[in-house]
């Protein structure tokens, strides 16, 4: 999970970013009521990736205290069919519910149905358990193509990268995993870390704390990207 790696070509998959998404729906386009508008507000997103895990309840306990919404990305295989109430807790909660695929194969290597399948599988599954598909998808290591934005477009959902990674995979310690963060942090930033690593929740509190005294408000991805929205197939990233 260590690498970013765009093979983008074509099919009009280039990455797009809050601002330029914010910014095609015109500057008189109202935000959702009672949402908050990160034309204006100092905005950013927390997401968590490959779960859920023994630790997610832990995590939602902290989110929920804090009142920070967050984006999951979550994995079908072992993690989706393990953790069935933790799944239906986050939607209940009102945290964005996403898809990571089913076995985290890296999609560029697989041919086209077998990405279907990857994709398809958690979708179905989430769906069952939320009563909702996700609309949001982000490829293992952040591997994508036009191949895979054409199977996300088919299945309803956008890809979504990151631009702060903790490396969370390569360490328990929950200071330097806090401190990779915060020094990637900027406005319409969204983050990268995975709740099934140990280091990861225990350094949430921190980073959240942080951020709320340097003025940043918690968003979920699409209201980060409100009054616009994310298309199916399309690659979006600060």
């Amino acid at each position: 999970m260590a690498s970013l790696v765009l093979a983008l070509g074509g099919c009009g998959v280039d990455p797009v970013s809050p601002v330029d998404v914010r910014g095609e729906v015109g500057a008189d386009a109202k935000a959702p009521s009672g949402a908050v508008d990160c034309r204006e507000a100092k905005c950013i997103a927390l997401t968590f990736d490959a779960g859920p895990g023994k630790d997610t309840p832990r995590l939602l306990d902290t989110l929920k205290k804090e009142k920070v919404p967050a984006t999951f990305f979550l994995l079908g295989k072992k993690h989706v069919d393990r953790y069935p109430e933790v799944v239906r807790r986050i939607a209940a909660e009102g945290h964005e519910v996403a898809n990571h695929t089913w076995t985290h194969q890296i999609l560029t290597d697989l041919e086209p149905e077998e990405v279907r399948t990857e994709l398809s599988r958690t979708q179905d599954a989430i769906e069952k358990l939320t009563g909702r598909k996700p609309t949001l998808m982000r490829p293992p290591q952040g591997r994508t193509d036009g191949t895979v934005s054409d199977v996300s477009r088919e299945l309803g959902l956008a890809q979504v990268l990151w631009s702060v990674t903790a490396k969370d995979y390569s360490t328990t310690d929950s200071k330097l995993i806090q401190q990779r963060v915060l020094d990637g942090a900027e406005k319409d930033g969204i983050i990268l870390l995975h709740d099934i690593y140990d280091g990861t929740v225990p350094a949430v509190p921190g980073i959240i704390a942080e951020l709320k005294k340097r003025g940043f408000t918690f968003v979920t991805v699409p209201q980060l990207l409100a009054p616009g929205k994310a298309e199916p197939g399309e690659v979006y990233r600060p």
